[in-house]
This record gives C-alpha cells, sequence and structure tokens, in this order.
C-alpha cells in the first residue's frame, strides 16, 4: 500500500484528502494483487465496472483482436467503425423498439450531458426535475442534475431551471409540467445508499412526462447488465425510458458511457447546428470491442440467472448483530451500519483482511457489496467471514 505521505508527492491530481492508497499490480476474476503480492477479494468491482470480473477471457481476446486493426480513426459518428455498430445493435436489440438509436459518449457523466442537451433540444424546453441525493456525475450539467448541496459546493453557479424532488414521494411528480423538458431519475439511487425506487412512483413519472410531453431519462450508469438479475433494471418496473444513460459495466473494463434513444429523438443533434453534440472519443474502437464482447459473454455464459442466488447467500451470511439492514437488489447491496466511524474502522480492518469494500457518496454509514457477477458461493461466504471478522475487530 502506498502511504499516504508517498500520495503527497505525486504528480497525479489527488481526489479526497484520505484516498485508499492500493498500489495493485495486477488483478484476475475477483481479486487484485498489490505491489507487496498481497492479495485482496475486490467487493466493489471497481464501483460496478468489471463485470464479469478482471480480465474476462473474451474481453481480453476482444481487445488483442482490435488492436491489430486501428486504434482512434476519426473523431465518433463520422466513419464507419465495425465494433460502434455491432455493439450498438446489440445493445438496442435487447430495449424496447423505441429505444433504438445509440450515442456512444466517454463516461456516464458525459451520457448525462448528452441526455440533457438532447431533452432540451427536442422539448424546446429549459426545465429540469432531478431528485435528492441522486448521483449523475460531476461534470456542470451532471452536477447540476445531481441531489447533493455538499458535492456542489465551490462550482456554482450551475445550470438554472433544474429542480429537486424527494425520491420515492409520488408527490413530487406534480412538479412536472409545461416548461419541463426532462426528469432524470435512477432506478434505485446507488450513492444514496442504495434506495430502491418503488413501482408506483417510477409509473407516476412516466404518465406526468407523457402527459406533459418531458422527457423521461433513466440513468443506469450502476444497475444495468444484470446487476440486479436483469438486463437493465428498469425492465422489471414495466416503465420504458424516453432515454436511457448507460455507463460503468457497459465498457466491459474499458472507458465508455451511452445514452439511448429513438431515432426520431436522437436526430434533433444532427442539425441546426449541424455537430450539435460531439465527442472526439466518444466510442472509441476499443471500448466498444471490449463493451460488445462483455456484453456477449454475459448473456451466453449465463450471470445473469445466478444473481438471486448470490444475493440470498450474502443476505444470509451477513448476520452481524453490528448490521442494522441490508438494502438493495442483486449484487446491489448495501450493508447499513449506522455509525461513520465504525464504517471506517470496518472499511479499514477489512482491507487488513485482504478485502476491499468503501462507502457511498451520501451514505458514509453503509458498506458497498457490489462484486463481480461471476462471484462463486465459496468466495461469498469467504467474503462475508472477512466482514465478520472485521466488524469484531471494529467494535
Amino acid at each position: 500500500m502506498v502511504n499516504f505521505g508517498q500520495m503527497a508527492t505525486s504528480p497525479l491530481a489527488p481526489t479526497s484528502p484520505k484516498p485508499i492508497g492500493l498500489d495493485i499490480l495486477d488483478a484476475e476474476g475477483i481479486y487484485l494483487r498489490d505491489r507487496n503480492n498481497k492479495q485482496y477479494i475486490d467487493l466493489i468491482s471497481g464501483i460496478a465496472v468489471n463485470n464479469l470480473g478482471h480480465r474476462h477471457p473474451s474481453i481480453i481476446q476482444a481487445l488483442k483482436d482490435h488492436l491489430d486493426h486501428y486504434l482512434h480513426a476519426m473523431v465518433y459518428g463520422e466513419f464507419v467503425q465495425e465494433k460502434q455498430l455491432a455493439f450498438a445493435k446489440l445493445l438496442t436489440e435487447h430495449l424496447a423498439s423505441s429505444l433504438n438509436n445509440v450515442y456512444f459518449t466517454n463516461s456516464g457523466s458525459e451520457a448525462v450531458e448528452g441526455a440533457l442537451k438532447l431533452a432540451k433540444k427536442y422539448t424546446r424546453r429549459t426545465e429540469i426535475l432531478a431528485f435528492e441525493k441522486a448521483y449523475h456525475g460531476s461534470t456542470h450539467g451532471a452536477l447540476s442534475v445531481t441531489g447533493n448541496d455538499a458535492l456542489k459546493s465551490g462550482f456554482g453557479p450551475l445550470l438554472p431551471g433544474v429542480f429537486h424532488g424527494v425520491f420515492n414521494e409520488e408527490v413530487s411528480a406534480e412538479l412536472i409540467n409545461h416548461n419541463t423538458a426532462a426528469v432524470i431519475v435512477e432506478v434505485i439511487q446507488g450513492e444514496a445508499g442504495v434506495r430502491n425506487a418503488t413501482p408506483s412512483f417510477l409509473k407516476r413519472l412516466r404518465e406526468r412526462c407523457t402527459a406533459f410531453g418531458a422527457l423521461l431519462i433513466i440513468d443506469e450508469s450502476q444497475t444495468a447488465f444484470g446487476r440486479t438479475g436483469h438486463l437493465y433494471a428498469h425492465q422489471s418496473y414495466d416503465v420504458i425510458p424516453d432515454i436511457l444513460v448507460l455507463a460503468k459495466a457497459l465498457g466491459g473494463g474499458m472507458p465508455l458511457g451511452a445514452f439511448i434513444a429513438s431515432g426520431q429523438v436522437m436526430n434533433v443533434l444532427s442539425h441546426d447546428p449541424a455537430l450539435g453534440h460531439i465527442t472526439t472519443f466518444g466510442g472509441h474502437p476499443l471500448s466498444c470491442a471490449a463493451g460488445l464482447a462483455h456484453m456477449q459473454a454475459l448473456i451466453s455464459e449465463g450471470w445473469m440467472d445466478t444473481v438471486a442466488e448470490k444475493e440470498k447467500r450474502f443476505r444470509e451470511n451477513l448476520s452481524h448483530p453490528l448490521i442494522k439492514e441490508i438494502r438493495g437488489s442483486g449484487l446491489m447491496l448495501a450493508v447499513e451500519l449506522g455509525n461513520t466511524a465504525l464504517r471506517e474502522k470496518a472499511c479499514d480492518q477489512a482491507l487488513k483482511n485482504g478485502l476491499l469494500t468503501d462507502w457511498f457518496l451520501f451514505c458514509d454509514t453503509a458498506l458497498r457489496i457490489a462484486p463481480p457477477l461471476t462471484i462463486t458461493l465459496e468466495q461469498i461466504d469467504q467474503a462475508c467471514a472477512i466482514i465478520d471478522k472485521s466488524l469484531n475487530e471494529a467494535e
């Protein structure tokens, strides 16, 4: 592990006063290995990115194969690139027919920015409804619709015309009116500590958006690709968004984001002005090759069918008396301890004991459980035993 003194003199920009500081040498499956040859169970998957574990063979092979052809060729959208096209086709084949047009970006924040611009351009309106404790990214537009004032401190003024309702309170839908361009919402609020939307709440948002001509944006950056046991988490709610945001696991470990809408809606970005939304590296061919291989393996290897059983195993094993509650769905769980100091000690002890977990941006009293979907039942037992031991040591 790198000590904080070393990190303070690093030429890399800092992101927090106390980074975890692991000096990672390599990774395989659910394991990370540091420069001192110590192995760690990765229980957070790079924050829901390494969906099929580190260095899945199909993803690595797809990257190697594409390296023999080309890297960056042209800004996004100007050339026909085989992997972009194939990946967009596979993504839309598994979505509602209205979600048939993909715009690839570099990240989730950029996908949110594109979705917000698209909604404003299509509706010719300016107001956005978002929700308290939502997290949509750190760029200016994405930060504007994020629902935490502390995270925004020092970065104002942000976008005007953004209103925040209360997640899961249906009365918030009454804020939707003829000035509303879009509503942006997560199916599960990840950084709030894994808070599931109620079906009635999402359906009410859908109804009000339809009634007033606003677009419903669902941000599935953390929840898509089987994390909840469904390919896309919104599919279990019987609610279809007008725009879907994807990121994190989308690239199979490579940087990639996307926003998806109908061709009719997406077409407004192509004219008046032309190139109204553009990205140099969005949909990078290597990222699309990795993302395509990841999604193909996810479907063909049947990992989504194992999620419910693995969630049950975690819930059965995590029974320590210090645990107040376990929230979430599938392999996206929050282990609530109800105490920040206890959570900090538990994370520190877990790391010493060979397990990596962390907390949530807007909920620092809970442990994050989001391992690769490939984790085995035996590995779950081992991980839970380490958490139990670490909680004993943290008391």
